[in-house]
């Protein structure tokens, strides 16, 4: 059962910006489920293409122009997540909504599962 945390908070952050020139909403909403501290991280601007959408998690892996982006940012965050918490991030995106979704369990693993 999902209990609402947190606050949300409309803003215009540099995604929302580059893709509405100034007129997207950044939108960051927490919440603690049963077992795990979510974040969701949204926007109002152009999406992400359905083709682009498998590779955003790979290092290096950008739809920048050359030298305006390494490419290692959703990399970074995966492995930090990912591997480091034993979290989950996801993504889902049209034009005008899309999400990323941080979760964190609340709990360590147990020693011998893992990192």
């Amino acid at each position: 059962m999902d209990q609402p945390r947190g606050e949300r908070r409309p803003g215009h952050g540099s995604a929302a910006r580059r893709a509405e020139h100034g007129a997207g909403t950044l939108t960051v909403t927490t919440r603690r489920t049963e077992d795990a501290a979510e974040i969701e991280i949204a926007d109002t601007g152009t999406g992400i293409p359905e083709d682009v959408r498998p590779r955003i998690f790979e290092p290096f892996f950008t739809t920048k122009p050359v030298g305006q982006g390494t490419g290692l940012g959703l990399d970074i965050s995966w492995r930090i997540v990912v591997d480091k918490h034993h979290g989950d991030l996801a993504v889902t995106s049209r034009p005008g909504d899309t999400r990323f979704v941080v979760r964190l369990p609340l709990t360590a693993p147990r020693a011998g599962g893992g990192d």
